[in-house]
């Protein structure tokens, strides 16, 4: 990959970089827009949009396990790409939304596919990556994903621009256009048939990853660094502009300046997290950086409006760094950390803490940050410190579960 395009070389994760890239311009294209289709177009209350979408969010999550398990049984390439037909048909759907029930029925089908097909998608990059190169395939498509959903933001400006139904009701034809391109260049890879399991392995149990406490401990101080998402994304703009005294364009300047660095950078800062020993690692100094960027945020607030915008965009140059080392040692522990006949299931289990953590993030942060002010900041960056100097430990602990009940042919793994 060059510093040009996030595109790998011609191969499987060319092929599976496209069919992601196609479906980003179409998540670009319905994050930028629905709102205000929902709202102007359809006439929803802006009220009644947040509840209908926290409530749909919340029920997506349980989606995340079965389908994950599904995937382990079954061809995640075919499954996805069933998935991504789904999903443009219930894309599709919201042209059909006229009130809050419909809202909310489409809603909810949209989570749960949405959330499924995340933890399919997981299983997905695990079979074309495979254990040496799952991570990077990760960061690779982090990268993608990224351009993509600021081409199809860039691409949504011009149906709010023009402000009228005929524009929204296009951008909601476009975002499941997007699902049908994609389930087209997912069927351009090979089939991957599931992993067989070592006949020394213990009979797959239901809901397996959800009683692997050491597991969920790992994956649950990872969800925890997950926070840092709902800090950029809503905390940070209305701090920038209310507290900080920014002008609004700023906030375009900061998640901008995250966009590009994640897609230059989120395959350089990858490496060294293909194994949960050093994905552990990575994972310490990600909470160590975000908690870095936190005073930085907070010492925004009281400064001329010029340093301010230079603080806001270093803190986000900063922060932009433990996110992507956050991200790929997620990834790193969350692979290596589970059985290899059940890499889906587990890649659900770890989805769904975050997942978890997502829907918990805007009441706690906004309460902790916004009512909390400068010691709220601090308070936040000091539980990063705490679960990132905790990681190594939580990942001993995990791959000492692993040695007990490996088959007796495997190598033990190294120490964290």
């Amino acid at each position: 990959m060059s510093w040009a395009s996030p595109i790998p070389p011609p191969g499987l994760l060319r092929t599976l970089s496209l069919a992601t890239l196609a479906n980003t311009v179409g998540s670009g294209l319905w994050t930028a827009g629905a709102a205000l289709y929902l709202t102007r177009d359809v006439g929803l209350s802006a009220a009644s949009v947040g509840v209908g979408l926290t409530l749909a969010g919340l029920v997506g999550l349980t989606a995340s396990v079965p389908l994950g398990g599904l995937a382990d049984r079954h061809d995640p390439r075919t499954l996805r790409a069933l998935l991504q037909l789904c999903q443009a048909v219930v894309a599709a759907a919201y042209l059909l939304v006229g009130s809050f029930p419909a809202f909310l029925a489409v809603a909810v089908l949209d989570a749960l596919l949405t959330s499924g097909n995340l933890a399919v998608r997981a299983a997905l990059v695990a079979a074309v990556g495979g254990p040496q190169g799952r991570v990077h395939a990760f960061a690779t498509l982090r990268a993608v994903a990224n351009l993509g959903i600021a081409v199809g933001a860039a691409l949504a400006g011009f149906a709010l621009a023009a402000d009228t139904h005929l524009a929204y009701q296009l951008l909601v034809v476009g975002n499941a256009a997007t699902y049908l391109l994609s389930a087209a260049l997912l069927r351009r890879l090979p089939a991957f048939p599931p992993a067989p399991r070592h006949p020394a392995a213990a009979r797959p149990r239901r809901a397996r990853a959800l009683r692997d406490g050491r597991f969920l401990a790992v994956s649950g101080a990872s969800a925890v660094l997950t926070l840092h998402l709902t800090m950029l994304t809503l905390v940070v703009p209305l701090w920038a502009v209310n507290r900080a005294g920014a002008p609004p364009p700023v906030v375009s300047a900061v998640l901008l300046t995250n966009t590009v660095l994640t897609v230059l950078l989120a395959v350089r800062l990858s490496r060294g997290a293909d194994t949960a020993v050093r994905a552990a690692r990575q994972l310490r100094r990600a909470g160590l950086v975000l908690a870095a960027a936190t005073p930085l945020y907070a010492v925004a607030a009281g400064v001329p409006t010029v340093t301010a915008v230079v603080l806001l965009l270093a803190a986000t140059a900063v922060y932009t760094v433990g996110d992507l080392w956050h991200g790929s040692a997620a990834a790193g522990l969350a692979y290596d950390l589970a059985p290899p006949d059940a890499i889906g299931a587990y890649q659900g289990a770890d989805g769904l803490l975050a997942g978890l953590a997502r829907a918990l993030g805007p009441a706690l942060l906004t309460l902790l940050l916004l009512d909390g002010g400068v010691p709220g900041w601090l308070a936040l960056g000091g539980l990063f410190v705490v679960v990132g100097l905790a990681a190594p430990a939580l990942a001993r602990w995990a791959l000492a579960n692993r040695v007990t009940t490996r088959p007796a042919d495997e190598h033990p793994p190294a120490t964290v």
